[in-house]
């Protein structure tokens, strides 16, 4: 399903949200709690995003917001 450009920070949200959870999975038990709750923040952040409530209303969206960001975050590595 096409979408027009989601904004930027709506990117770097959900970008931070799969290196913060990508780090916990790969953490020493020590700062696990750190990261669990980075991710807890992230996670309301992205899920109040002012986006959500106008042209993403749609489940699919969310779906290609993380699509995409994945296939950047490869691109990058």
């Amino acid at each position: 399903m096409a979408h027009g450009s989601f904004p930027d920070d709506l990117v770097r949200l959900q970008a931070d949200w799969y290196r913060t959870y990508t780090a916990l999975a790969v953490s020493r038990p020590a700062s696990g709690a750190e990261l669990r709750r980075r991710l807890q923040t992230l996670s309301v952040r992205l899920l109040w995003h002012p986006y959500w409530s106008g042209p993403g209303r749609m489940p699919a969206a969310r779906a290609e917001l993380r699509r995409q960001v994945r296939a950047m975050e490869r691109q990058l590595c």
